[in-house]
């Protein structure tokens, strides 16, 4: 199954819903898509889909899904790569009308950097992204960076020998 979100925010995303319509439409995609689509306009004829859900629903599609197709948001992809998800992100873009501007693009490249997820530069692309997963390709593992908190319990280890502090 694939499970495509698009976020909360009070913005559109016909271009990823209309790319995913057309590629199910064309047969590409033979598995289940389900999709939260937000405030998209373009209203998908060949997929199930919902406006929104509530957080039990999403984790739901989240736990089922076997590729989580999101938008640059980084909530969305870190939860889908705490899970172990294969994660392909599209950026919204400002010239589209999608996001107030592009950060998102950094978010996206930062962990194409680092092997976790695929990103989808341009939306003719997003095909030969599903397929890169459906032949059984992986990525690097997420791990957390959180560094301070390792210095911290490091050091609490070396100089107090692991013992709990309030």
């Amino acid at each position: 199954m694939i499970f495509v979100c698009t976020g909360s925010r009070n913005y559109q995303f016909n271009r990823l819903i209309k790319e995913i319509d057309c590629l199910v439409k064309e047969e590409k995609i033979k598995e289940r898509v389900f999709a939260q689509i937000g405030e998209t306009d373009y209203i998908p004829q060949f997929f199930e889909y919902r406006k929104y859900i509530d957080a039990d629903e999403y984790e739901v599609y989240q736990n089922y899904c076997d590729i989580l197709i999101t938008h640059g948001g980084t909530g969305s992809i870190v939860k889908a790569l705490k899970k172990g998800k294969n994660v392909i992100a599209v950026p919204r873009l400002k010239k589209y009308g999608e996001h107030i501007d592009d950060h998102q693009l950094q978010i996206v490249q930062e962990y194409v950097d680092r092997k976790q997820i695929r990103g989808v530069w341009e939306i003719k692309d997003l095909w030969k992204e599903i397929v890169f997963f459906q032949e059984g390709n992986q990525l690097n593992s997420y791990h957390s960076e959180h560094k301070l908190i390792k210095i911290v319990d490091r050091y609490i280890q070396d100089n107090f020998g692991g013992m709990k502090c309030r």
